[in-house]
């Protein structure tokens, strides 16, 4: 297993946000209270980002009855290019904590979210704001995703390993909370004007309409977002894990583990930011007022819950996988997704709506077990690699697994959805096997 190295101070040019040393290895010097605080903000930032990367899947199941004309297809492409954005974002994100350091980085950040919410705010006011300029925004809001992979390595530099399970599950659960919040609070906060003029709203099951304001689901993030940066800005300091650009921290692809991890967060956490972002879309489909008029399930009603479902999976599983093991929970969790997903693969073809309860009880399992994977991945990647490279390596896997809401949402758009669940079955059963194989058994490679 890897051991720490002392990190080195930083050169002069980085400013004095940096500091001089850190060694939270050693608990007579490690300041667990700049850790706690740093990992706090950094976690309010974090929420809000998943806020902005899910805010379309909040706001396309209703764009149709809010005057907007789009097909199913495009609406799950809407749903989709905010994971194919943050994926892409992440590949660059993962670079910077070493180079930037905590504060520029999250700052920084954070003044970016302010594009994609005030671009929906005012897109939505408008039904006759062409795809291309829905697609296109839909793009910007992959910036909230693609942060992960950097604030995630930045807050790991400041734990013991020992620590890390828990400090991670905690920073990564509450921000995935962001998920279900802008799903949640975006059909009560449309319900009263704050900002701009009204849309009308037309009920697919009864056809009765109402006014609603639709850019609230965005501006109301707004002064939250500007909370966020003068916290950053004023009360963070960077950790002194530096690395000299971009080529020293490609050593991690050389590394085996680095790619079996990828597996294994892909598996978890693609899967629960694929299925996040299409279940709202998914209910319609399958059980919406297309399908069974009055009797329809509604969307909104239920699609917060998969989010909210494995964000708390995710916050309660890292001090379990702390003491048990990552690996071992890695194993369990990525069963209980195939387990599940196999199961959600049979309701797929309802003959009424009463059918939706093992629907809803099958997509809550997968969202529950991608939450406990989510947790110990982060468990394992710190006690498998060295810091810098813990950081390098979290970094790539969140970014790999980010391109789910775009592979989901492809998927989906194309009418291959019990192939991709069946797809998902066979991976997880290849995972588990991997897992099992070097970080789960007696004797294992290497135990995390």
């Amino acid at each position: 297993m890897a051991t720490p190295t002392t990190p080195q101070a930083p050169s002069p040019h980085n400013g004095g946000d940096w500091l001089d040393s850190w060694t939270p290895e050693d608990p007579e010097t490690w300041d667990s209270t700049l850790a706690w605080k740093s990992l706090w903000i950094t976690t309010f930032s974090l929420t809000l980002a998943f806020i902005t990367w899910f805010l379309v899947s909040a706001l396309a199941p209703v764009l149709n009855n809010i005057g907007f004309s789009l097909s199913t297809s495009q609406l799950y492409w809407l749903t989709a290019m905010p994971g194919l954005a943050g994926g892409g974002l992440r590949l660059v994100w993962m670079f910077l904590p070493p180079i930037m350091g905590t504060r520029r980085l999250v700052w920084m950040s954070t003044v970016l979210f302010l594009i994609p919410l005030v671009g929906w705010g005012l897109a939505v006011q408008n039904p006759d704001t062409p795809f291309a300029v829905l697609l296109m925004l839909a793009i910007m809001a992959g910036v909230g995703g693609g942060v992960f992979s950097g604030f995630m390595p930045s807050t790991s530099y400041f734990f013991p390993k020992a620590k890390q399970g828990t400090a991670l599950g905690v920073q990564a659960g509450i921000g995935n909370f962001g998920v279900s919040i802008v799903q949640f609070v975006t059909p009560w906060i449309v319900g009263f004007g704050l900002i701009g003029a009204a849309q009308v709203f037309t009920d697919p099951k009864t056809g009765e309409t109402k006014d609603v304001w639709y850019q609230n689901a965005a501006w109301i993030w707004v002064p939250f977002v500007l909370v966020a940066i003068v916290l950053a800005f004023t009360m963070l300091r960077s950790v002194p894990v530096q690395a000299r650009g971009l080529r020293q921290q490609t050593d991690i692809f050389s590394n085996k583990h680095t790619w079996i991890m990828t597996l294994m967060y892909v598996i978890t956490f693609g899967t629960f930011s694929g299925l996040a972002a299409s279940f709202g879309l998914l209910i319609k489909e399958y059980y919406g007022a297309d399908v069974f008029g009055a009797e329809a399930i509604s969307p909104a009603q239920y699609a917060f819950y998969g989010a909210l479902i494995g964000s708390a999976a995710r916050v309660l599983a890292g001090p379990i996988a702390d003491r048990v093991g990552g690996g071992r929970v890695t194993l369990v969790a990525i069963l209980g997704i195939a387990a599940c997903t196999a199961y959600s693969s049979f309701q797929l073809s309802p003959s009424s709506a009463d059918d939706f309860a093992r629907f809803f009880w099958g997509m809550m399992g997968i969202f529950f077990f991608t939450g406990v994977g989510n947790a110990s991945t982060f468990k394992q990647m710190p006690m498998i690699f060295k810091p810098r490279q813990a950081g390098g390596v979290i970094g790539w896997t969140a970014a790999i697994a980010a391109f789910g809401p775009f592979v989901f949402g492809l998927m989906f758009a194309t009418g291959y959805t019990v192939a991709l669940f069946w797809l998902g079955v066979g991976v997880s059963l290849i995972g588990a096997a991997m897992c099992w194989h070097y970080y789960a058994r007696p004797g294992a490679e290497m135990p995390s």
